[in-house]
């Protein structure tokens, strides 16, 4: 078999989807994106192109390693995230060969089901009682929300009253048994994340999320000694590599690599198992499309410290388009009781509505996060 096309659509509201096509009719999906920069991810995905076609696909190990280390430069967000995508519809494309899920192919599931998550708030959280009452009453067992608007390195202790008040507000309104995760979207500096993690200790979050950026990931230890709240990390770092000194490091207690930024559905069952020597749980980044959701949970069925799945159903970002849009059959993503059941079909286990994807690729996107500034008019982390 030899791969002969990749065809990329950007659709919206923010997705990259990349389609590879083989000389024995069988076509594979992938979703090669890093929000915000569909075009650049594009465009590495057209150079790698060069070396893909007349490629074997089932050869997924080899690709990798020569898209990986085969440049002198590597690693990165743009670069890893355009292999995640090929890497995806390579699975995609095995899996349809072999009639089989790429779970199977990776060792077969450990689990029937995976517990999914759901947003509440928005980027600048408001109404989060009430948006988490709902989502519960709706069969969701855990939600997610951000922990704040922006903060400065040192910021007003108001901040953190209107912050603690808003987690406060979910507890009381679903109880002790619902997860919550708080998300700090790297907005908060060190000095504030020790502050805040001490506040929190009384509602129990499920975990806390990127306290600090990966950038500054040796911070995690000072701030681990003021929570025994997991501490949850991973969507903004790439490959096995870029989380072998975190690891060692000991002080994260749940990673969350991106299937679609990390090197794909392999290098992140490699990251899971490297965390799991580590006694760390996985719970894979995904607030994307439904390629991406359908890789991790193929991830997760077969990785054992899987705990929870992200996804964007209804999330605040899906404006226009949403998660379910184009399947041919969304029951695939049927949420029970807060989990979704194991995807059965061959390969990712869904079928794309090209139809739908090239009729929405003609419309396109131009997707950018904001930029937020402090009060004194610095850069504030979005």
């Amino acid at each position: 078999m030899k791969i002969t096309k990749l065809e990329l659509f950007k659709v919206p509201p923010r997705w990259l989807f990349l389609k590879i096509e083989t000389n024995e009719g069988i076509t594979g999906w992938g979703e090669p994106i890093v929000e915000g920069k569909a075009d650049t991810v594009a465009a590495a995905v057209t150079e790698m192109s060069e070396y893909l076609i007349g490629k074997d696909p089932m050869r997924i190990e080899d690709i990798f390693q020569v898209l990986y280390r085969g440049g002198f430069y590597r690693g990165g967000p743009i670069l890893t995230s355009a292999i995640s995508g090929i890497e995806q519809a390579l699975w995609d494309i095995k899996g349809k060969f072999y009639q089989a899920p790429i779970y199977d192919l990776l060792g077969g599931a450990c689990r029937d089901k995976t517990r999914v998550y759901c947003w509440i708030g928005g980027d600048r959280p408001s109404d989060v009682g009430q948006a988490a009452k709902a989502q519960v009453a709706a069969g969701f067992t855990a939600v997610k929300m951000n922990a704040t608007e922006e903060l400065h390195y040192i910021d007003s202790l108001s901040k953190v009253d209107e912050a603690i008040a808003r987690i406060a507000a979910v507890r009381e309104a679903v109880g002790k048994e619902v997860g919550i995760g708080i998300d700090f979207h790297g907005r908060v500096h060190k000095s504030m994340a020790k502050i805040i993690v001490k506040e929190l200790e009384p509602f129990r979050p499920m975990f806390i999320e990127e306290p600090v950026l990966p950038e500054n990931n040796e911070a995690l230890r000072e701030i681990a000694l003021h929570t025994s709240c997991p501490i949850a990390t991973g969507e903004r770092m790439y490959t096995r590599w870029g989380f072998k000194e975190l690891l060692a490091q000991g002080y994260v207690d749940i990673i969350q690599p991106d299937v679609s930024h990390a090197g794909g559905i392999l290098e992140s069952r490699k990251i899971a198992a490297m965390a799991e020597a580590y006694d760390v749980a996985l719970a894979p980044h995904c607030p994307l499309g439904p390629i991406a959701l359908a890789a991790c949970l193929q991830l997760d069925t077969c990785s054992p410290n899987a705990f929870i799945q992200e996804q964007s159903l209804g999330i605040h970002y899906n404006q226009g388009s949403d998660l379910l849009d184009y399947l041919k059959n969304p029951a695939v993503f049927q949420y029970e009781a807060g989990y979704v059941a194991n995807l059965t079909a061959p390969g990712l286990g869904i079928e794309i509505n090209e139809e739908k994807v090239r009729e929405m690729a003609a419309i396109g996107h131009n997707w950018r996060n904001p930029i937020w500034r402090q009060e004194d008019g610095t850069v504030a982390e979005w």
